[in-house]
């Protein structure tokens, strides 16, 4: 059915779009504030590029609410109980990134209030730095692992119900559970291997082309699944 392919191409399209926006804030809006000696020194001196940064991170998250929605018309025609948790799960992810960015922005005021300060009060600011820092870092790892949950139930979806191709499906849930994995180290007082992210780069890449080419597979729906009114 052309609803099928055409949600699975608007989907691809903004899984793209997702991937090369989240890439170029983290490697070229946020990775340099992050670089030695740190937030604290480097986020005042250019605090247009954080709040570029946030405002971006903001629109890609809510490019993930955007994506559940777009895939309910054919999700929903197969599982009631998945979509439900699909489109739950992207929902809570999205409050997670503003409550992210918010902490990103109080990164901003500390660095801020640190570049007009004394010199007396670097140990209170390298205090402080700890304690933003750490919100900042926990929500991130957080909201890696509700949107580690969704990708999990949207890959189940794909693979369960033979929407893409089953090995591309398989292998993005076998790619989210690796990254589920590494962001939940820090949980556990153990550092993230980085390595075991790039999978998931990989999968959602193809299967954001897969996508914008072939849209989802023009699939009956399965009656005892349920469907959403």
């Amino acid at each position: 059915m052309e609803t099928a392919k055409g949600a699975g191409r608007v989907v691809g399209l903004m899984l793209l779009v997702q991937i090369v926006v989240a890439f170029l804030v983290n490697q070229f809006l946020l990775g340099p504030v992050f670089a030695p000696p740190g937030f604290l020194v480097n986020a005042a001196a250019d605090p247009m590029q954080i709040r570029l940064a946030v405002l971006i991170g903001l629109g890609t998250g809510a490019l993930t609410a955007a994506i559940a929605i777009a895939a309910l018309p054919v999700f929903r025609q197969h599982s009631r109980t998945m979509t439900l948790w699909f489109l739950v799960l992207a929902v809570v992810n999205f409050a997670l990134t503003v409550v992210e960015n918010t902490a990103v922005m109080s990164l901003l005021s500390l660095s801020q209030a640190y570049a007009k300060a004394p010199a007396a009060d670097a140990a209170l600011f390298d205090a402080l730095r700890v304690v933003v820092g750490s919100a900042r870092n926990w929500a991130h790892y957080i909201n890696l692992t509700v949107s580690g949950g969704m990708l999990l139930v949207m890959y189940g979806v794909l693979c369960r119900f033979a929407l893409v191709p089953r090995a591309l499906a398989a292998f993005g849930l076998g790619a989210v559970l690796l990254q589920l994995a590494a962001v939940t180290m820090p949980l556990f007082g153990q550092r993230v291997v980085f390595l075991l992210l790039l999978p998931l780069a990989l999968s959602h890449l193809t299967l954001a082309v897969w996508l914008m080419v072939k849209g989802f597979a023009e699939r009956p729906a399965t009656a005892s699944q349920g469907v959403m009114p």
